[in-house]
């Protein structure tokens, strides 16, 4: 890869961080993308998606995937960089700019060596990853027809430059988002024993579901519950007639997940049923755990270790919808290392532009595996 290369990949990722636009809103994103891939002569795939590209180079019957998603954050960025994002209260804040831009460097590369290929890669630029919705699309799309392996990264701030951390099994957490009302009767805080006081309720059901973890679940299984928002009255002096509890569920296992769930329903059963009380609960949108191949963990890591020093990282209990390729096909996702001082999501993210040979060679390692696999 030339020096070039790099340094044209190094531009665009810096382009696309002072434009970032929100999931299933990169219309801008989208265009470019395709107006890059259209200038390389990459043939570009007629898939029905609002945003996002599909792209493909080679030929044969065998197909092989790449991935990398493309949106941004609600967040408003607190760095000092010429390039920080123009987009009031949006950042490139989990680093899918870089993912994009490894992508592009990655396909100018194969396009090149295109007829050395046993075979076709097919390139997904995915939209939507940061609100679970962007893998599904591309999969209702048809997209992930014919294809039989898939690879994609995620930058890792914690991981030094020069490092790919690449593991099989578990990598990622599946994410389960819950809800839960609590009815009972208001009435004036100085008489609480006219009413039926939902938020007292609430509170013990908040400090009995950390039980479920720490007395019902394995400690060699990993597993959280968190409680990340209770609401509830508008005043001082009254007693509400409802609360609300909203928040999340990592695991690493269906068995585990399904056990967590029974017993948060019995839970928060018991203890409305106790104080005469009703209950709704809702579990919103979720996503599998991150579960790698293998075979191609192995092959993939002898590959890689000719140019990146290779770690096996630990699970992370952040959630990726990656996991829903890898329902379908054999898949590796592996973690790019960044050795940035800020984690995920915080306004002061960076990223290394260093880091790009290491996740475009990391690419290209993977397409020479999976097509040989």
């Amino acid at each position: 890869m030339s020096d070039s290369l790099l340094e044209k990949i190094r531009e665009i990722r810096q382009y696309l961080h002072t434009n970032p636009e929100l999931s299933g809103k990169e219309y801008k994103t989208t265009e470019f993308i395709k107006k890059f891939l259209t200038e390389h002569n990459i043939k570009i795939l007629p898939f029905n998606l609002k945003t996002g590209v599909i792209a493909e180079i080679g030929e044969g019957e065998k197909i092989v995937a790449l991935r990398a998603d493309i949106d941004a954050l609600p967040i408003n960025e607190m760095t000092d960089y010429p390039y920080k994002s123009q987009n009031d209260g949006v950042m490139h804040a989990c680093g899918h700019d870089f993912h994009t831009a490894s992508l592009l460097g990655a396909a100018k590369v194969l396009k090149e060596r295109e007829k050395e290929l046993k075979g076709r890669v097919r390139l997904i630029f995915q939209p939507a990853e940061e609100i679970n919705a962007g893998a599904r699309e591309v999969i209702a799309s048809g997209a992930l027809e014919e294809v039989s392996a898939i690879a994609g990264i995620h930058n890792k701030p914690d991981l030094p430059l020069g490092t790919i951390g690449i593991k099989s099994g578990p990598l990622m957490a599946a994410v389960d988002r819950f809800e839960v009302k609590i009815n009972g009767t208001g009435t004036h805080a100085a008489a609480p024993q006219n009413g039926n006081d939902p938020i007292v309720t609430a509170s013990q059901i908040v400090t009995s579901i950390q039980s479920i973890v720490s007395r019902y679940v394995s400690p060699a299984d990993m597993a959280i519950i968190s409680v990340t928002r209770i609401s509830g009255g508008n005043t001082w002096n009254v007693i509400p007639e409802s609360v609300e509890m909203e928040g999340t569920m990592r695991t690493f296992k269906k068995s585990v997940q399904e056990r967590i769930k029974k017993l948060f329903a019995q839970v928060v059963k018991n203890y409305t049923e106790a104080f005469e009380q009703k209950y709704e609960i809702l579990w919103g949108d979720s996503h599998p755990f991150v579960d790698n191949d293998e075979m191609l963990a192995k092959l993939i890591r002898e590959e890689v270790s000719a140019f990146a020093d290779v770690k096996v990282p630990e699970m992370t209990t952040g959630g990726e919808d990656f996991s829903f390729y890898q329902g379908k096909v054999p898949g590796l996702f592996a973690f790019i290392g960044t050795g940035c001082p800020y984690e995920w999501h915080n306004p002061a993210f960076q990223i290394k532009d260093e880091a790009l040979y290491f996740s475009i060679n990391y690419y290209i390692a993977a397409v020479d595996v999976m097509l040989k696999k």
